[in-house]
């Protein structure tokens, strides 16, 4: 499945016979890529038979504006629509794996909540407003909009967990948006970081210029390998070492076996963090090939300027310094050459 093309895996998934056995076991990221290539309206089916990580891990990548790490609502409400096409068990167990301050942000995005008061027997509530027990009213904030959505999740939410369904309509009546959506992120930033992609402000780092001495020295000691971790992609192998652009990954064939399972995690770290530096959307099949792309390119850049200074083979050069460096470093030649005898201190 995840060796298909994405626009090609809806054909796969129509071959297969017992598909709630195959979607759970996909890569998080992966089954990102195929419920989009299928089209959200299209998709519940397959939902149904995702964990609630992966439909966590689906919201988190592809329901987040790029520029700012702010929900976005009309994405959100897309994935959301979907889930509403499972059964009723598949939905709430998708809901209780959500964020509540996401799914508050959602319903407040939608509906005005009015709660009965006690202590006025005349009161009345708003025009075209809906109840389902009699004390929280909900108008839809936008003309036109049915609510039969946000009603079946509430309904659901009310027959099985009245908790979290008065939780919901009280944090739409008196929580701010703003520090739900600082919550949410929070939540968000934790979640990627056990997939692999650091928080922006980190990310960021592998723009800075290189110091002089990253330059000037090579540490004699291997470079500190990197652990493994959790992949929500499917990538057994990095790409194919013959491609002339990426002789990075010769080099990296020519590192003893336990060097070059390090060199591959810091190689996708790599790619991540440029994934996050750059804005691109983490939800698209094409963020991470680009991303890849420029991590190879740019890097090589970096190995071939230390192979050169200080006499030593490519390969020599990838056991010692660290990927991050060689970025760093080839980002600068790449926008403009770097003298040493001029770089930052």
């Amino acid at each position: 499945m995840c060796e298909t093309p994405v626009a090609r895996r809806a054909e796969l998934l129509d071959l297969l016979r017992a598909p709630e056995q195959v979607i759970p076991r996909l890569p998080e990221a992966e089954l990102c890529f195929t419920v989009k290539a299928i089209g959200l309206a299209d998709a519940g089916w397959l939902l149904a038979h995702a964990t609630d990580e992966q439909v966590q891990a689906c919201v988190d990548l592809d329901a987040w504006r790029a520029d700012d790490d702010v929900p976005d609502r009309e994405r959100l409400s897309a994935w959301l629509a979907a889930l509403l096409d499972a059964d009723d068990d598949a939905l709430l167990r998708a809901v209780h794996a959500l964020d509540t301050e996401l799914l508050m942000l959602w319903l407040a995005d939608r509906v005005e909540v009015f709660l009965k008061p006690n202590d006025d027997p005349g009161w009345q509530p708003p025009a075209g407003a809906r109840t389902l027990e009699g004390q929280f009213y909900v108008l839809a904030r936008r003309s036109g909009d049915d609510l039969e959505d946000a009603l079946r999740v509430l309904q659901l939410l009310f027959e099985s967990d009245y908790w979290l369904y008065f939780r919901l309509l009280q944090s739409v009546s008196w929580e701010s948006v703003a520090e739900n959506e600082e919550f949410a992120l929070r939540w968000r930033t934790g979640r990627l970081q056990d997939l692999g992609f650091p928080p922006r402000e980190e990310a960021i780092a592998i723009y800075a210029p290189p110091r002089r001495s990253e330059l000037e020295s090579l540490p004699e000691a291997p470079a500190p390998g990197v652990g493994e971790w959790h992949l929500p992609v499917w990538m057994p192998e990095l790409p194919a070492a013959a491609d002339p652009r990426l002789p990075l990954f010769r080099a990296a064939a020519e590192l003893d076996p336990a060097a070059r399972r390090s060199f591959f995690y810091a190689f996708v770290a790599l790619a991540n963090q440029v994934a996050v530096a750059d804005r691109l959307p983490l939800g698209d099949a094409e963020s991470l090939p680009r991303a890849i792309e420029k991590a190879a390119v740019t890097a090589r850049a970096g190995l071939e300027a230390l192979a050169e200074r200080h006499g030593v083979a490519p390969a020599e050069v990838l056991r010692r310094a660290p990927l991050a460096r060689l970025f760093r470093i080839g980002h600068r030649l790449v926008g403009a050459p770097l003298d040493p005898e001029q770089g930052p201190s």
